[in-house]
């Protein structure tokens, strides 16, 4: 008896116990992990999304400084209003697309490159109102869209470097941001919040006081949100 067990090979199968049943590693055992890995990634994106969705609510439903918004709201966002994934050409000549942008709270302004007065006050508005922000106005990038090809003047182009400067076809614009009845593009300013979503179109002949406290509640509306990275702090 001895010597056959001795030419018998090592096995180290774990019999089943009587009464128990050996895991699923088929088809139910593939499904649980399946719906683990959903649930863990609602999960994340709801980390994700909550700040932005948070800022909305307060800034709408709560209203922490009373009263209504100075800019137009669009209201409730959809598809058409997020950030196109289209080419645009930053002033060293690279191409990028448009969604780079994504991962702050932008301000907008859209021009020819040869910066017309309207331009250049618009400019100087993005850059007061960002500085206004004083200890939160790394959240916010101010970005020029110049939608053609003519040069930026020798006298802009520190303003287009401290800027977010991108170059960007009109149509692309056009498909995109929608000025007032009654007005072009380049008359407004726009807010795009760090999803990516166009949101809010403040009016012709801007009152920069009153954009910057719509900016402001904004901000502080979504203070989880980390500026650059998009994670979201407990």
């Amino acid at each position: 008896m001895s010597e056959h067990l001795a030419d018998e090979p090592l096995g180290l199968t774990i019999q089943t116990l009587p009464g128990q049943s050996q895991p699923d590693d088929g088809q139910g055992g593939q499904r649980a992990r399946t719906r683990s890995g959903r649930w863990m990634m609602l999960l994340v994106m709801l980390a994700c999304i909550s700040p932005i969705a948070a800022s909305y609510f307060t800034f709408y439903v709560i209203k922490p400084q009373g009263g209504a918004s100075y800019g137009a709201v669009n209201s409730p966002l959809g598809p058409e209003y997020e950030i196109p994934d289209v080419p645009a050409t930053d002033l060293q000549g690279k191409t990028v697309s448009l969604r780079s942008l994504k991962g702050q709270w932008l301000l907008v302004s859209v021009a020819s490159g040869a910066c017309d007065p309207q331009c250049q006050q618009h400019l100087y508005l993005q850059r007061q109102i960002r500085e206004m922000l004083s200890g939160e106005k790394d959240r916010l990038d101010w970005v020029w869209l110049i939608d053609d090809a003519a040069p930026i003047p020798a006298d802009l182009q520190d303003a287009a470097a401290q800027a977010r400067t991108l170059r960007v076809s009109h149509a692309a614009l056009a498909a995109w941001l929608k000025p007032e009845v009654g007005h072009q593009l380049q008359d407004h300013l726009y807010v795009v919040d760090p999803m990516g979503n166009w949101m809010m179109r403040f009016p012709a002949q801007l009152d920069y006081k009153k954009a910057y406290h719509d900016i402001n509640r904004l901000l502080r509306a979504s203070s989880s949100w980390n500026r650059r990275r998009g994670v979201v702090y407990e």
